[in-house]
């Protein structure tokens, strides 16, 4: 697989239409970073706050982007569910680079509007003020009132996240 080349500058389709939609936002330029947990520390927030974005087909071709925080992992069994689909798998990277080939695989913005793709958020990405992602690349990610993003990229919540015991393992009993 070849690796794209890294952007040089943020996804301007993405700068304009936070403009547009009167979501405001800082750009934060960042040392490389290709997940979202990295991305994160390389820009300085609490991973709970960088929203991981993940491509998703059901078995009706329907495609979704789905939004969860950096720290989280998706369940799709739960995608499913919330979806109300009979089978929901990843979309690849060609799949991804084909929906939107101004990005860099892997660094898609959480507006599917964009793409004319729907957003579903996890219910922990609804608890943070303030959320950052990829902004179309592995160098660049925006910063972003919640609440407006939420409003302008119409975005719907299910439970999505795998459930994860997060207790230290002396707790565990």
């Amino acid at each position: 697989m070849k690796a794209s080349p890294t952007l040089e500058r943020p996804h301007a389709g993405l700068l304009d239409w936070l403009k547009e939609h009167h979501v405001d936002y800082d750009l934060h330029e960042h040392p490389q970073a290709f997940t979202a947990m990295g991305t994160a520390h390389a820009e300085g927030v609490d991973p709970h706050t960088f929203a991981k974005v993940v491509g998703v087909a059901t078995d009706e071709g329907s495609r979704v982007l789905l939004v969860l925080d950096a720290t989280d992992h998706v369940d799709l069994r739960k995608a499913r569910e919330a979806l109300s689909a009979r089978s929901v798998r990843l979309l690849t990277e060609p799949e991804l680079v084909a929906i939107a080939p101004e990005c860099e695989a892997g660094a898609l913005p959480a507006v599917g509007a964009l793409y004319g793709l729907p957003v579903v958020a996890d219910h922990a990405v609804k608890e943070d003020e303030a959320i950052s992602f990829n902004a179309g690349s592995h160098r660049f990610s925006v910063r972003v009132d919640r609440s407006a993003w939420e409003r302008a990229a119409e975005v719907r919540y299910a439970d999505l996240a795998q459930a994860v015991d997060r207790r230290p393992a002396w707790a565990l009993s």
